[in-house]
């Protein structure tokens, strides 16, 4: 491959786009098609269809009015049409020069005066047309549509497209008889202009089919090697032992366990006792109760004389499960001569050292932090078990880093990730094959469904009178603005205008504010307050989306709540309900400039009104916009489908989900071909 400074600004561009092998250009597939194969005579045109037309330049002129602007008008001897460029080269004026015959392609767009078209696609007439519709393929601006297809064309030729799923295993897939990958790729580069072009645009076409399904019997194929490469590895054999720590936390713990709970953690008890690392999801809506099972699991791990670190990606939800822990375990622990560790990237020396030092030296059984927890100076002398929270927010080399914490030879700490956001049906069957999941599928006694209400932002005076209500009833109230990165100098001005509008607005009342920029010691403070009692509303950015726990709040208002993801609304309205009085969520949302709200924002709100229910929600939202917001970070490393939707073709998942074991068992290594054909190396970050 030739060095990338070598390389011109179009293969640099190719590059950038991931087109580096022959088949990467031969599955690079049109966004959309031109057709090119007929010509139209303007008297049959309708308004608004693209179209070509074959005619002869009658005028060529500059104008200057409204801008400057090349203006050339052809008639095709049944009516003319006027075309206009308003950026141009003197070239282009040559080649439209009158009495020239010319090929025009653009949208028709008819008035008073007569056919225009804007910036058409021009060529000199003659010759014969195209067999087939022009591929327009997705590319970037230092990468014309004609070098592409070249590209492409040649790529497609070159490439290996050989079979690799065996002719005795091809019917399990369930596809069309006679569409090998060779001919579904030749036919979606170069359709017949007879093809219905809804079957190429909803990719229902039996070519698109072939397609899919071997995309997804690719991600099968490596997400099993990968569940098949670990369980060869090693781990600690972690047995909870009769009348050791597990059943002394049981006991000492202040509630009962949910059933969910108890067969969640017998999941994982069976997983540690094995010595094969473990690397299960531990997936439940918010407040399910993670944090307890979490906790029984370093339990097992402690008894057994290993250390547990547990990472979460905000500093106050490291906080919050290193308040419970300390809870149940220290006392439990004080005995043994062990501790629970806190670690983040805040910390003062002063107080940093000594914990270096008990993790080092095994005092330190359980190891709680923020990313801190993979920081190079940070030695455990006896790692055994690793718990990520809210895994989807850690990126693969993070997850990876954590695991190189255990310094015993030929072994792999057990992993155990979690997640508030429920994983649909598809996805835990595609992207996260690899992962045994377990979830947490009923809410403790004592929680209050939650009411949602969406409301227009005129209407914020009677939100205000709805605070006012919950406040003299003596309960707490969460009001949340949206920050997005583009924008996170006109968002904090939002909050803070939010803050003292509220302020302005409750007079005696307590009104804090939240926000990513203060400094820890003062967001300590204001949680403080918040947590105790004192304070009465409290401001936020999303900082708080995860990890507060407040049971006396009893109202979240969302302001903006038409930019936020769905999944990210349910994380926010899981902060309130957690205590014995009816709680509500308002969603306050601001119609565009033209006074409506955008199609996705709109079935966003409406999802989250109609249901409560976390899996539903991760339903919808996957509906909505794709496997993305789930995957998070772990996307870095399995790329996203690029073809197969998990929402329409849950029946070729299903079928490549059946074929890849027994291709993996008797084809390995056509299995192996079929793999590096898809995914190349890309494969290698799914063992995180």
């Amino acid at each position: 491959m030739p060095a990338t400074a070598t390389l011109s600004a179009p293969q640099k561009a190719l590059h950038k786009l991931g087109l580096v092998r022959d088949i990467d250009l031969a599955l690079h597939l049109p966004l959309r098609y031109e057709d090119e194969t007929r010509i139209v005579k303007l008297r049959d045109a309708r308004e608004g269809e693209s179209a070509q037309i074959e005619g002869t330049v009658t005028d060529n002129h500059v104008a200057f009015r409204p801008r400057r602007q090349l203006v050339v008008t052809v008639d095709d001897g049944s009516d003319t049409c006027v075309l206009r460029f308003f950026s141009f080269y003197p070239s282009q004026q040559k080649a439209l020069a009158v009495g020239h015959r010319i090929l025009a392609r653009g949208e028709l767009k008819g008035g008073f005066l007569g056919w225009t078209m804007v910036h058409p696609t021009c060529r000199a007439a003659g010759g014969a047309l195209p067999q087939a519709l022009t591929p327009v393929y997705p590319t970037t601006a230092t990468l014309p549509q004609s070098y592409l297809r070249k590209a492409v064309q040649s790529g497609l030729a070159r490439a290996d497209l050989a079979e690799t799923v065996p002719s005795e295993l091809a019917p399990m897939l369930g596809l069309q008889a006679g569409w090998t990958l060779r001919e579904a790729l030749n036919f979606l580069h170069h359709p017949g202009p007879e093809t219905s072009l809804m079957t190429l645009e909803d990719r229902s076409h039996p070519a698109w089919q072939r397609l899919k399904a071997e995309e997804l019997l690719a991600q099968q194929l490596s997400q099993l090697q990968s569940k098949r490469e670990r369980d060869e590895l090693r781990a600690p054999h972690l047995a909870a032992a009769a009348g050791g720590l597990h059943e002394q936390l049981l006991q000492a713990l202040p509630f009962a366990l949910t059933s969910a709970q108890r067969r969640v953690g017998e999941e994982i008890a069976r997983d540690l006792a094995r010595p094969v690392p473990m690397h299960r999801l531990l997936q439940g809506d918010v407040g399910s109760g993670k944090t307890v099972v979490a906790a029984l699991a370093a339990a097992v791990a402690i008894d057994a004389g290993w250390q547990c670190a547990l990472m979460a990606p905000t500093e106050i939800l490291a906080e919050q499960h290193f308040r419970k822990l300390i809870g149940w375990l220290e006392p439990l622990l004080a005995p043994r001569g062990l501790t629970v560790a806190w670690l983040t990237g805040g910390q003062k020396k002063k107080e940093r050292e000594p914990m270096l030092e008990r993790i080092a030296s095994g005092e330190a059984a359980l190891v709680v932090g923020t990313h801190a927890v993979i920081q190079e100076q940070v030695r455990f002398k006896r790692l055994a078990l690793a718990v990520i929270d809210e895994q989807h927010r850690f990126g693969v080399a993070q997850r990876l880093a954590l695991r190189g914490k255990m310094d015993e030879a030929g072994q792999e700490p057990h992993m155990l990730m979690m997640s508030a956001t429920p994983i649909p049906r598809t996805l835990a069957m595609s992207y996260y094959a690899d992962l045994d999941v377990s979830t947490l599928d009923e809410l403790p006694p004592g929680r209050t469904p939650v009411i949602t209400k969406v409301v227009a932002d005129n209407r914020r005076e009677e939100v205000v009178e709805r605070i006012r209500a919950q406040l003299a009833q003596g309960r707490q109230v969460y009001w949340v603005c949206p920050l997005i990165e583009e924008s996170e100098a006109l968002d904090l001005t939002n909050a803070t205008a939010t803050h003292e509008a509220l302020r302005a607005a409750l007079p005696g009342v307590l009104v804090g504010l939240l926000h990513s920029r203060m400094p820890a010691a003062e967001k300590k403070a204001v949680m403080a307050l918040f947590s105790g009692g004192q304070m009465g509303v409290l401001v936020s950015t999303t900082v708080i989306e995860v990890g507060v726990d407040v049971p006396n709040a009893s109202l979240m208002v969302i302001e903006h709540a038409e930019r936020f993801g769905l999944s990210q609304l349910h994380q926010l309205r899981g902060r309130v309900g957690r205590g014995a009085a009816a709680s509500a969520c308002v969603l306050l949302y601001s119609p565009g400039e033209n006074g409506r709200l955008g199609e996705t924002a709109r079935a966003r709100l409406k999802a989250m009104a109609e249901t409560n229910d976390g899996f539903e929600i991760a339903r919808r939202d996957l509906e909505i916009r794709g496997p993305g917001e789930f995957l998070g970070a772990r996307q870095s490393g399995a790329p996203l489908l690029r073809f197969a939707d998990l929402a329409t073709d849950t029946h070729l998942l299903q079928a490549a989900r059946e074929l890849a074991p027994l291709m993996l068992d008797r084809f390995p290594e056509s299995a192996r071909r079929h793999v590096g054909r898809w995914l190349g190396g890309k494969s290698e970050y799914l063992k995180a």
